[in-house]
């Protein structure tokens, strides 16, 4: 085998099976299980905040760990993995498993659920081989796999914005998740570029930014489609942004390609309001 060869690696088949498999029948048979309803509840001075815990909650959450977990039982048979941790590796597995879930959840059973549920599992599947490549540096396909990553976390946080919004949940319910999501798609964005660090401050930069005005815009009257397009739009600037800047670009140059994507997709919101 040449050495080529020897960086072009494939998650295990079975593995890869077994696992795709049960996160599926988990998504199937959350739709015929009942359980009861609860809430919690909690009275602050002029405010009061209510959570409905539900089987949906239950299961995205259950999903959501249940893929970390196999993705590292995944990535833990590849060569290059060794004893180093797999955590930069299950971030997005678990983001992607999450947002599969919350459309899957409010869709009617029908065509457009299993076209939804077809093509939420291609994706999550696509996502694991893609962690996997990207375990190896040196692997070829490394560069084209990491695009594709960034790609997908980007559009999984526009869909978890739109669906968010479409729910009608209060802002104190909405906040946290999108903030949630943003952090954990700038920090593997930021990591599959600059392999050497973690940038957690240029992470909570981007969160705080994205946090307030995913506050003002919560009140605004736009549609679901504009409003995940008025947050993925300064989310992917800001990471590119100082992505570039770590990089070692000047700001002069670095700031033209986000500057570019913000407002084509500023304006794609404002067309779709």
């Amino acid at each position: 085998m040449n050495e080529l060869d020897s960086h072009r690696y494939l998650p295990d088949v079975n593995r890869l099976s077994v696992l795709a498999a049960t996160i599926f029948l988990a998504y199937a048979l959350s739709r015929y299980i009942n359980l009861p309803v609860r809430q919690l509840a909690l009275q602050l001075p002029g405010i009061y905040l209510a959570v409905q815990i539900n089987v949906q909650v239950l299961v995205a959450l259950l999903v959501a760990g249940l893929t970390a977990t196999g993705a590292n039982w995944l990535l833990r048979d590849h060569p290059a993995m060794g004893k180093r941790s797999a955590l930069e590796h299950l971030l997005l597995p678990a983001l992607t498993a999450w947002v599969i879930a919350l459309p899957l959840f409010q869709l009617p059973l029908g065509p457009l659920w299993w076209f939804s549920f077809s093509l939420g599992g291609a994706v999550l599947i696509l996502v694991l081989i893609a962690e996997y490549v990207a375990v190896d540096p040196e692997d070829v396909r490394h560069a084209p796999a990491a695009a594709g990553l960034t790609a997908v976390a980007f559009a999984l946080y526009l869909v978890l914005a739109a669906t968010l919004r479409y729910a009608g949940l209060r802002l104190f319910l909405i906040l946290p998740a999108l903030s949630l999501a943003v952090s954990l798609v700038s920090l593997r964005s930021l990591r599959l570029r600059l392999s050497s660090q973690w940038s957690l401050v240029q992470v909570g930069v981007i969160t705080l930014i994205t946090a307030q005005l995913a506050a003002a815009l919560h009140y605004w009257p736009i549609s679901p489609v504009s409003f995940g397009l008025a947050l993925l739009g300064p989310a992917y600037a800001l990471t590119s942004l100082l992505g570039d800047l770590a990089e070692g670009e000047t700001m002069r140059i670095a700031v033209v390609e986000p500057l570019v994507v913000l407002i084509l997709v500023w304006l794609s919101a404002f067309w779709l309001r």
